[in-house]
C-alpha cells in the first residue's frame, strides 16, 4: 500500500489519488459559483460532491483571496455551525476537512462536528496555538506554504529560490510538527499564495520534488488565477485550464485534489490511472 492517512482510526489508502470538493459558506470568495449560504444549498453541494466521486469535503467560512477581511474566530465557528450540523445529520460519514487557521475554530469542528482533517493554510504562521492543537486531536494536517496573510501574501513572493525555499520552510514545520507528535502531515505547496504567475508554474514544473518527504502530496489550484491570468479568462472560464493542470499534477505526484469541479476531477484521476496501468 502507497501512502495513507488516519481518518478517524481507520486508513484511508492515497495510492491512488482522491479528489477533495470545495465548499465555500462565504458570501465572496473569488469564485463565485462556489458560494454557498444557506442549508439547503450546502446540502446540495456535499451530495454533488459525493455523487460525482469526491472523498472529502473542505468547508471553509473565511475566504481567503487577496481582499478578504478576517473573520475573527466567533464569527468563523457562528457561520461553520448550522452547517456542520446539518452535514452531520445528512451525511454523518462524510470525511469533513475545515478550512481555518484558527487553533479553537479546528478544535470545535473536530470536537463537536465529527470533522476529521484540519486545512491551515498559514501553515500555523496566524495562530502559535494550531500546531499544538492539532497534536493533542490526533487528526491529519494540511501544512500549507505561505508568506504572510492573504492581505499581503502577494507582496512577499520574492525568493533566492523558489522550490529549495519552499522545501526549507516545509522540513522545518514538518520536523516541528513530529516533535509535538502529529502523525499524519498532506503537503500543499500553496499554489497562488506568495506567488505569482510564473512562480506558480515553476512550482507545478517541479511539483515532483515534493515527493521526497514521502507524505501525501494536495494540490489546489482549481480556477486560480494561475490560469485566469495566464489564459486571459473568468473564474467561470477556467475549467478547462483547471483540468490540464490538475492532469499534470496527477502525473508528478499529487495524491489529493482539491477542486471546485469533483466529476471533472475524478475523470482526470481515472484516465491517468489508466495511463500508468
Amino acid at each position: 500500500m502507497g501512502k495513507t492517512i488516519n481518518i478517524k482510526g481507520e486508513l484511508l489508502d492515497l495510492s491512488t489519488p482522491v479528489v477533495m470538493g470545495i465548499l465555500n459558506i462565504t458570501p465572496d470568495s473569488f469564485y463565485e459559483g462556489s458560494r454557498k449560504q444557506n442549508v439547503a444549498d450546502i446540502l446540495k453541494r456535499v451530495e454533488e460532491i459525493l455523487l460525482q466521486g469526491g472523498t472529502m469535503v473542505d468547508i471553509g467560512a473565511q475566504s481567503t483571496r487577496p481582499a478578504s477581511q478576517f473573520l475573527t474566530s466567533e464569527e468563523e465557528i457562528d457561520r461553520l455551525s448550522p452547517a456542520l450540523s446539518a452535514i452531520n445529520k445528512e451525511f454523518p460519514e462524510v470525511i469533513l476537512s475545515v478550512d481555518t487557521f484558527h487553533a479553537d475554530v479546528a478544535k470545535i469542528c473536530v470536537k463537536d462536528y465529527n470533522v476529521a482533517i484540519v486545512n491551515d493554510i498559514s501553515g500555523g504562521e496566524l495562530d502559535s496555538e494550531m500546531f499544538q492543537t492539532v497534536a493533542d486531536l490526533q487528526v491529519p494536517y494540511i501544512l500549507m506554504h505561505m508568506r504572510g496573510t492573504p492581505q499581503t501574501m502577494q507582496q512577499l513572493n520574492k525568493y533566492n529560490d523558489l522550490v529549495p525555499d519552499i522545501a526549507y520552510y516545509f522540513s522545518e514545520k514538518v520536523a516541528h510538527l513530529h516533535r509535538l507528535g502529529v502523525n499524519d502531515i498532506i503537503l500543499d505547496p500553496g499554489f497562488g499564495f506568495s506567488k505569482d504567475v510564473s512562480q506558480n508554474y515553476e512550482l507545478m514544473r517541479h511539483l515532483n520534488f515534493f515527493e521526497n518527504f514521502e507524505l501525501p502530496l494536495l494540490v489546489g489550484i482549481s480556477r486560480k488565477s494561475m490560469i485566469t491570468k495566464f489564459l486571459e479568462v473568468t473564474p467561470s472560464q477556467a475549467l478547462n485550464g483547471t483540468s490540464v493542470l490538475n492532469t499534470y499534477a496527477l502525473m508528478n505526484g499529487a495524491d489529493i485534489l482539491r477542486v471546485h469541479d469533483v466529476k471533472e476531477a475524478c475523470e482526470a484521476i481515472k484516465i491517468v490511472e489508466q495511463l500508468k496501468a
